[in-house]
């Protein structure tokens, strides 16, 4: 690549080697448990606490750790772009040394230190959610994990007639749990059912938000919104929710869901216990497998507060509607809400492209319809089901 007008070729290499060390490890893949199945029956079944093993790290963190020293982002010439690599690298230095601390009583300060913990607010939308909510019957019949991959190609290959070089993994492991996706790659446990009313929505949050700005961060001549700025998740998962409720599939299960994550991150930081979260769960009218996963989630790895930030974003989008923003800037890749303005100001500088990729929902009027709506409602609540 060629130096961009305004970017020396310096500067250029230092966003690189950072963006690569970034999507060099698969930092949720590496902190979710794989003996989940196994340790959801001991505790539904016997009241047995989990044990929760983890797949070997692929990398040494002594190694990755010592690749991120050698990164000099005080020699860095352009102010924008040494502000967001100077964040980039703090967020990936605390990742390699939660990976290191997997499992220990370390890893959880340094899971608040990264994702924050739950404010009085968050927490008081969060139980008033579960509150106002009514608890759904059964969602009806759902899909296994190979239909789900199947479909998720499908709709992949919807995105191909506008990037035909488009190159996504999916893949249906034995050593995963629930959906997710990581560099770009769609990741499906081989346990995973989804609702059938659920499948689009699911396919948008995944394919449609998180998979669309990885490969529009590809794109970009600085690779770090590829591998996402700083804080870039809780955006990320925001506007993942938001989509859901674009195409009309945001469920009251699914909004109870997000708030139950919330509640429960809460309660792991202020020393619940497994048990005691999974028993609150119930008493919100979860359901006992449902509440196991959640609080696996997040007392995976020793306690992992990344969950809160599902009802945290979404708000924080919601606001940002309601004050007349828009969504353009964040389809570039992979940002945070906060560095949005930046973002703009390099886009504007010539120094970014435009996306390659356009969310399909966003040239349907009725997803139009339901983005307007989000920007006027006064409850989440409003959002659930399909206003049309």
């Amino acid at each position: 690549m060629t130096p961009i007008e305004g970017l020396s070729a310096a500067d250029l290499a230092i966003d690189r080697e950072l963006a690569d060390i970034a999507l060099g490890y698969r930092f949720l893949l590496d902190v979710t448990p794989v003996n989940l199945v196994d340790a959801r029956h001991r505790f539904l079944d016997r009241g047995t606490p989990p044990e929760f093993r983890y797949r070997p790290l692929e990398d040494d963190v002594d190694v990755v750790a010592s690749r991120l020293a050698k990164v000099d982002i005080h020699v860095v010439q352009d102010a924008t772009l040494a502000h967001v690599l100077l964040a980039k690298h703090r967020e990936v230095g605390l990742q390699i040394e939660m990976l290191r601390c997997r499992g220990s009583t370390d890893f959880r300060p340094l899971s608040t230190e990264l994702y924050g913990a739950v404010s009085p607010i968050l927490l008081a939308a969060a139980e008033q959610l579960l509150d106002e909510i009514r608890v759904p019957n059964d969602e009806g019949p759902s899909v296994d994990a190979a239909m789900f991959a199947r479909l998720a190609a499908a709709e992949v290959d919807r995105y191909r007639q506008a990037l035909p070089e488009l190159d996504v993994k999916i893949e249906v492991r034995d050593d995963g749990t629930g959906i997710m996706v990581t560099n770009g790659d769609l990741l499906i446990a081989s346990s995973a059912t989804v609702p059938a009313s659920r499948v689009n929505a699911l396919l948008q949050h995944e394919v449609g938000t998180h998979v669309v700005t990885f490969v529009n961060g590809t794109h970009q001549p600085l690779h770090l919104l590829a591998a996402g700025l700083a804080g870039y998740e809780e955006t990320q998962e925001g506007l993942a929710v938001l989509a859901e409720h674009m195409v009309g599939g945001l469920s009251a299960t699914r909004l109870r869901q997000v708030a139950a994550r919330t509640v429960a991150v809460h309660q792991m930081v202020e020393g619940a216990s497994f048990a005691d979260v999974h028993r609150a769960l119930t008493g919100y009218g979860v359901r006992r497998v449902s509440a196991f996963t959640i609080a696996a989630r997040v007392f995976r790895s020793g306690g992992l507060t990344k969950d809160a930030i599902y009802l945290r974003g979404l708000i924080d989008l919601m606001a940002h509607l309601t004050a007349g923003g828009n969504l353009e800037v964040l389809w570039l890749g992979k940002m945070a809400l906060a560095d949005a303005p930046l973002v703009e100001q390099l886009m504007t500088r010539g120094l970014l492209h435009e996306p390659v990729l356009r969310p399909r929902y966003l040239d349907d009027p009725a997803a139009q319809a339901r983005l307007r709506q989000a920007g006027e409602v006064t409850s989440l609540v409003d959002l659930i089901g399909d206003p049309q």
